[in-house]
């Protein structure tokens, strides 16, 4: 997809975009720059809220952690 930049530097986000991400007029983005690659990371008004569930899985990572460091210590002993 290619968009172009206007005189003012806008750039109109495609409407099946807009809709996918459930972007309204006056949602804030959040431009990044990766070292030459430009990103737009839409705005979440509560981030933690929205991150939360992201990372589920079969195992807990605090519990692999502490069952790893169980068996670091049996190798020390």
């Amino acid at each position: 997809m290619t968009l172009k930049i206007s005189q003012k530097g806008w750039v109109v986000i495609p409407a099946d975009l807009r809709k996918k991400y459930d972007l309204k007029p006056g949602d804030e983005v959040h431009v990044v720059d990766y070292g030459g690659v430009l990103s737009l990371i839409p705005s979440s008004e509560n981030p933690l809220a929205y991150a939360g569930g992201m990372l589920k899985g079969e195992t807990s990572l605090t519990q692999a952690l502490v069952e790893e460091r169980e068996k670091e210590r049996a190798r020390e002993r």
